[in-house]
């Protein structure tokens, strides 16, 4: 099988319209007892295991494309394609196909599948072929009708196409657009458009190949200019010729991909603006087009990807010091389009791709290039990270650990993201948001693998709340430096509660951090705000949802300071929860009765058990002495000096923002058109915009909302609820959790009425 004439890439044709990759193996041909006939057979090269079987039917109309490429279909709505590596094996596989059926090996289709009455069928078989009139100015109209009414029969399809590639039609047609412009022929123009839209509705690569040739591919926009239901006439080739600039940022010395890259920008430029929308009939009537558009792009991210001379030169520039702005600005839009184009293809050429990339140094390069001034610049370099993150999360985090063995943290290629996540001066936070996913899909412990040498999960965590957590949480702390603690603080706590993780519980009860809480409640005294509500509802969680951990908590420190609130029973319930806790502790056998009676049968209920549990995780907690960790040993090296200094640059960038807020920023939107300038994704779709949502929502939230995007156990995540999203904003020229409209008017109202009682500084860091 090491034989690379029969090597293929098995290709099947998806509900859009696109090709998926089914795998590479060899291809053969031979009878098979069970389909009882001669069968195409495609082994993978990988295990030998089975990718295709299909017998070689008589009636099955089989295509030969670009002279590596086999087309058919084995069912409606069911199409197949066999890519060669090399023309040889296909020409093999071809005349095995042809021998079959009984067809001449020179055709580049067998037959087509016939839908049409028996006296249709006799007429066409009558005749030998199609006679196409003379290719003259007069005779247009009649070119024009017969070429439409040849396009709803298959044969009268197969017999059209053939007469126009056997007498060079085509070339003669495109003559005559030259005469027509030239004397200004409406009439003949119209009817050329008509002529040269059915001609790619006959759905022909040999026609294709001619059409879209350097000498011919310009000629055949020119006629699609000519659409008689638009006025005036589209100028696109003036587009292509001067707007639309060929901008080489590092030569390509290869003539062969240059024209290619060239043919496949006019060909994409055809499918999605010079082509009227297909109707549902044509659309599949175009298909053949689709494919030549992809296996082209197939054949250019090849091309790119073995020229080492050029990826070399690309990066070397990219991360050169002497480069010029303009000149990197368009450097990391070509790697951008580069990665974007990469999309399109199936995964095992991605994995190439990345593999490729990542092997030239793409990552130090992206270190690089974010730590620029250039917005712009950076905004480009943040599309291509989240390519790399999307594609591989787990090589991006190898990376990330490995360079921390060299640098310090401060530069480290994902506090670097952190740090443009926090400092994002868009006022829709658009990279921001993006950025926050990013880093979302790094931490996240679902998609980290575990081997039997090494379990990303701890290795990675373990490496982000040592070297990264300070810089995420700078901000809140920074929140504290103050005379009194931003707003947010209380709703991060209940947001962290939400989760109901006993990780975070266990750490709130070992810091004490309702003793704020419980002070800013009877400060607020019985005024009914925002507060009041909020606090209240923190409480109602815990009984609602039964936390235990924290209700026991709750009641053996701040009973008696709640114990006179009336006016809700939160408080009251609490203690009602914390007693009957406690009587279940005592008396578990009189508990395990008392489940049996209320389900009236012999079993153990659901929260029975979860009681259980729950008791014996209290007994293990109880047993843990009073200065054992909480957090991550790693932690422990970190000193009051390292902690605060991350906080005292976050302050420092806040002051520089203030000079900089002053001025109109204009902010290149991340997705949309560029310049005009070589594009290697050639498609007329944009990338949706990452955008943040505004929250209008009270401060409290339904008992059960909150939710993780993490695991839980996962120290750092951040709730995914869309009503009150987490986000950075600017206000006044500083940096800072985002502030909600809603309470500034009753909360300003509150404190000019009564003045509340300061809080110690340990319980503002705390709170927050």
């Amino acid at each position: 099988m090491t034989d690379t004439r029969r090597r293929v890439k098995v290709y099947t044709l998806n509900e859009d319209r696109q090709w998926d990759d089914r795998g590479t193996g060899h291809v053969s041909s031979g009878y098979v007892e069970r389909l009882k006939g001669m069968s195409l057979l495609v082994r993978a090269e990988s295990d030998g295991s089975l990718l295709l079987e299909s017998k070689i039917n008589p009636n099955t109309a089989y295509q030969k494309q670009q002279d590596t490429l086999i087309v058919w279909s084995e069912a409606e709505n069911y199409d197949l394609a066999l890519s060669f590596q090399e023309k040889a094996g296909c020409d093999e596989i071809w005349e095995k196909i042809c021998q079959v059926q009984g067809k001449d090996p020179s055709v580049d289709i067998t037959q087509d599948l016939v839908d049409e009455s028996e006296e249709e069928r006799f007429d066409d078989m009558s005749s030998p072929g199609l006679e196409l009139p003379s290719c003259e100015l007069n005779r247009l109209e009649e070119i024009a009708e017969l070429v439409a009414s040849s396009l709803p029969s298959p044969l009268r399809r197969e017999k059209l196409a053939l007469a126009l590639e056997n007498e060079g039609y085509i070339k003669k047609l495109l003559e005559i657009f030259h005469v027509c412009e030239d004397l200004e022929n409406l009439e003949g123009l119209h009817h050329l458009y008509e002529i040269i839209k059915g001609i790619f509705l006959l759905n022909r690569t040999a026609l294709f190949e001619v059409m879209f040739s350097e000498e011919c591919i310009m000629d055949v926009i020119g006629c699609l200019e000519y659409d008689p239901s638009l006025s005036p006439s589209r100028k696109h080739r003036e587009f292509l010729t001067k707007t639309a600039k060929f901008k080489e940022v590092i030569p390509i010395s290869d003539p062969e991909l240059k024209q290619k890259i060239h043919q496949t920008y006019r060909v994409q430029y055809i499918q999605d603006m010079v082509l009227p929308t297909p109707s549902v009939f044509e659309e599949n009537m175009l298909s053949t087009l689709h494919s030549f558009i992809f296996f082209n792009k197939v054949e250019i991210v090849g091309m790119l990807q073995e020229d080492e001379k050029f990826l070399t030169e690309l990066f070397a520039q990219l991360t050169d010091e002497a480069t010029d702005e303009e000149k990197r600005q368009e450097l990391v839009n070509f790697l951008k389009e580069f990665c974007a184009f990469s999309q399109t293809l199936q995964p095992q050429n991605r994995d190439a791709f990345f593999k490729t990339l990542s092997n030239m140094g793409i990552l130090p390069a992206l270190e690089v290039i974010l730590g620029m001034d250039d917005a712009q610049v950076r905004s480009a370099a943040t599309d291509i990270f989240s390519y790399l993150v999307e594609y591989n999360p787990s090589m991006v985090r190898e990376f990330v650990m490995q360079e921390a063995q060299q640098n310090d943290d401060d530069i480290l290629l994902i506090n670097l993201i952190i740090e443009h996540m926090i400092c994002d001066t868009d006022p829709e936070l658009g990279g921001a948001v993006q950025l926050m996913g990013l880093l979302r899909t790094l931490v996240d412990p679902e998609n980290m693998l575990a081997t039997a040498n090494k379990t990303e999960k701890t290795e990675f965590l373990g490496f982000f709340y040592k070297h990264c957590m300070h810089v995420l949480t700078a901000p809140l702390l920074a929140n504290t430096t103050e005379e009194k603690p931003s707003k947010g603080a209380l709703r991060f706590k209940r947001k962290i509660i939400g989760l109901k993780d006993e990780f975070y519980n266990r750490y709130i009860m070992k810091s004490f951090l309702f003793e704020p809480v419980v002070k800013a409640f009877l400060n607020n005294g019985s005024r009914y705000n925002l507060m009041n509500s909020a606090i209240i509802e923190m409480f109602e969680f815990i009984r609602v949802e039964d936390i235990k951990s924290l209700t026991a908590h709750v009641i053996e420190n701040y009973w008696k300071a709640l114990e006179d609130v009336d006016y809700v029973q939160t408080f009251k319930g609490l203690k009602l929860r914390f007693e009957q806790q406690r009587e279940r502790q005592d008396n578990p056998k009189l508990d395990s009765m008392r489940s049996i009676l209320r389900n009236h049968r012999y079993r153990r209920d659901a929260r029975t058990l979860e009681d259980e549990e729950e008791m014996w995780f209290n007994s293990d907690e109880d047993d843990m002495e009073d200065g054992e960790a909480v957090v991550p040993p790693s932690d422990k090296t970190k000193n009051d000096e390292d902690i605060m200094d991350p906080i005292s640059k976050f302050m420092e960038r806040k002051k520089l923002k203030e000079s900089e807020e002053k001025e109109v920023l204009l902010k290149t939107n991340l997705s949309g058109r560029q310049s005009p300038s070589f594009k290697l994704s050639f498609s007329s779709g944009t990338k949706t915009n990452l955008t943040s949502q505004s929250s209008a929502s009270n401060l409290s939230g339904s008992p059960g909302s909150p939710g993780s995007p993490g695991s839980p156990g996962s120290p750092g995540s951040v709730s995914k609820s869309t009503s009150q999203m987490a986000a950075i904003t600017t206000k006044g020229g500083l940096v800072g959790l985002v502030d909600y409209p809603d309470d500034d008017e009753e909360d300003d109202e509150d404190e000019d009425k009564e003045e509340t009682v300061p809080l110690s500084k340990k319980a503002k860091l705390e709170s927050s």
